[in-house]
């Protein structure tokens, strides 16, 4: 009896010693990894410091995910042993556990679908689900933006941070906006009312306007369009700057315009083509109304002569 007790004991003391063994096996993983993590990172950012700024957030972003996906293999096959005590209640766990985790598991291949698929990394500014902004981040359950104005097409960042999962890219359309971090083709509508006035004129005054306007970064835009046309396989005209006259359902006049111009530069062109188009209209209609006056002026003095 004495002998199986102290067989009991040995076994019982060679039991926790086995686990405090595997505890401190994965303690030592976490500090490892931590700690080349820590190292690669320093490492990117030391000889990268004057190099491309979204390149080094790639490869940051890289070694993160890697250094979580390797510490994660590590202890599955440090606590093999125990999980497999657990064989028989798995299929019951696994399916109770995909019930409640779905949505995590969505997000998990979400992420294997961005890698696969390459769409956009971190630097580029996507669209997808109504959601616009610049990707800065990347795990294997989220993506993290920085919204970007461009509904009010200012292509300005608004200050919010927007964490968007990762199954939201498989099931909706994904747009790459990256080409319009430099160049946009910027269009915007200018509307009138139907005033005396020839708008033959007012179309070609703000064609000429756009050239001067445009004109000092011209020779870049062209060469920056062509090779968003040569990269795509098709002709764009992105070039081409245009007004296009129309009418809508109350009688306005809407100049509707178009040119590539820097993204940056987008919105102090566009107000300044509508400070030098009100002045070019406010000059015509009211030029036109002074000659309407002085003829009527003239009429009613010869009126009163007769």
């Amino acid at each position: 009896m004495d002998k199986e007790i102290v067989w009991l004991a040995l076994q019982e003391s060679k039991l926790l010693m086995f686990y405090e063994n595997k505890w401190f096996a994965s303690i030592a993983v976490l500090l490892f990894f931590l700690a080349l993590r820590w190292v690669l990172v320093r490492i990117v950012k030391k000889y990268r410091k004057g190099g491309e700024e979204f390149s080094s957030k790639r490869w940051i972003n890289v070694i993160n995910n890697l250094t979580s996906l390797f510490t994660i293999i590590t202890l599955i096959v440090i606590w093999l042993s125990e999980l497999r005590f657990i064989a028989l209640s798995i299929a019951a766990f696994a399916v109770a556990l995909v019930v409640a985790t779905r949505e995590q598991i969505q997000c998990f291949l979400g992420a294997f679908y961005i890698a696969g698929s390459r769409a956009f990394g971190v630097g580029d500014w996507v669209s997808v689900n109504n959601i616009q902004g610049e990707i800065v981040s990347s795990d294997w359950l989220t993506t993290t933006l920085l919204e970007i104005d461009l509904e009010n097409k200012s292509y300005s960042y608004t200050g919010k941070t927007l964490v968007v999962a990762n199954y939201v890219f498989i099931g909706n359309t994904v747009r790459n906006l990256n080409f319009m971090r430099r160049y946009v083709a910027h269009s915007f509508d200018i509307v009138r009312d139907d005033d005396f006035i020839d708008i033959r004129q007012a179309r070609q005054f703000l064609l000429e306007r756009i050239g001067e306007r445009c004109q000092e970064f011209y020779p870049v835009a062209e060469r920056y369009g062509a090779l968003i046309e040569k990269k795509l396989g098709v002709d764009l005209n992105l070039n081409d700057y245009s007004v296009r006259v129309k009418t809508n359902s109350n009688a306005k006049n809407i100049f509707s315009i178009s040119f590539f111009c820097p993204t940056q530069d987008a919105v102090r062109i566009e107000q300044a083509l509508i400070e030098d188009f009100m002045e070019y209209w406010y000059e015509k209609t009211h030029h036109s109304r002074r000659v309407e006056l002085k003829k009527d002026s003239i009429e009613f003095e010869a009126t009163q002569i007769a």
